[in-house]
């Protein structure tokens, strides 16, 4: 993608940053960012450049999306309060961001109108049925709040499709992981958890037996799955995954294997809301040009570097 104005909300969280790192190569950049989960320091280094510009403000504010889409080629909607255990203990907040936030910025999206919006959606969409792996035209099951959302944000982008004509396209994302991914929140994902553990040579936390799979997915991988999703004429509903998955324990022996610790996992009850095994069928998105290009051990390894030398 070259010489386009795009609009990435979320821009100063894990996800969002590392778009704005990649765009901003080569279009103007609009990160639009409330910072209750983002973070400046993601995009210090960005914002300082001619071609991109901050809005520090909430996809609740209507009126600000309106007046900022204006003559923005694309919108890549990653902000979300982005949590299952948060959801559980605050439905109503994750309801309001994630819901009511992702119709505004489908109809800022519609007025101005824009190209397309490419809308980060969640595997957790499909709950915990037996089935592996997961396919997009199975029937969703989502088993928390969060879940849910995502899963009414997909039905919002296909309808603004429908009936205004505003092209869309929504990302499952299976368990991302990388550089940027905050490990200091209390929500934080289980990779970041990980590794800073294991960096202070304290034992990697699993919340039940370490046997629930996963298909984590480098953040390289992501972003380039959502360029392409932009850059095409297709809509609906794609995983974004590696095809492959694996259990926390294998993921705990393999990041102490790397960092270099002789650590073991300390188990704790499951929580509630959680999966017990996650799987992506890529064929479809495959079909339009993705292809994940990082296995595991490579992608943990570049993150475990770059996490190193920013230390």
């Amino acid at each position: 993608m070259r010489d386009k104005r795009v609009a990435i909300t979320g821009g100063a969280g894990f996800i969002g940053s590392n778009l704005v790192e990649e765009l901003a190569t080569s279009n103007d950049v609009i990160i639009i960012d409330d910072l209750s989960t983002g973070r400046k320091k993601n995009i210090a280094d960005l914002i300082k450049k001619d071609n991109v510009r901050f809005i520090q403000g909430s996809i609740l504010d209507l009126h600000l999306l309106e007046q900022t889409f204006n003559g923005v080629d694309f919108v890549f909607h990653q902000a979300a309060i982005a949590s299952v255990l948060r959801s559980v203990e605050d439905p109503l907040s994750t309801n309001e961001v994630n819901i009511t936030g992702t119709l505004n910025v489908l109809l800022a999206a519609r007025d101005n109108n824009v190209k397309k919006v490419v809308y980060a959606s969640s595997s957790s969409v499909y709950g915990d049925t037996p089935t592996l792996p997961k396919v997009e035209d199975m029937i969703s099951h989502p088993q928390s709040p969060y879940a849910l959302t995502k899963l009414v944000g997909e039905y919002y982008c296909r309808i603004f499709h429908q009936i205004y004509d505003l092209p869309t396209i929504c990302l499952r994302y299976f368990n991302v992981y990388g550089p940027r991914q905050d490990a200091d929140s209390p929500y934080a994902a289980v990779i970041p958890i990980f590794i800073a553990r294991v960096s202070q040579e304290r034992p990697p936390i699993i919340y039940g037996d370490g046997e629930q799979t996963r298909d984590f997915t480098f953040i390289k991988d992501v972003i380039k799955a959502n360029i392409i999703g932009a850059e095409s004429d297709v809509s609906g509903v794609f995983n974004i995954g590696t095809g492959e998955n694996s259990t926390l324990n294998d993921l705990a022996k393999t990041i102490t294997h790397i960092i270099g610790k002789d650590l073991y996992p300390e188990y704790r009850p499951p929580r509630p809301g959680d999966i017990k095994h996650s799987l992506a069928d890529i064929s479809k998105a495959r079909a339009i040009g993705y292809e994940p290009q990082y296995s595991l051990d490579n992608g943990l390894r570049e993150t475990i570097r770059r996490l190193t030398s920013a230390s």
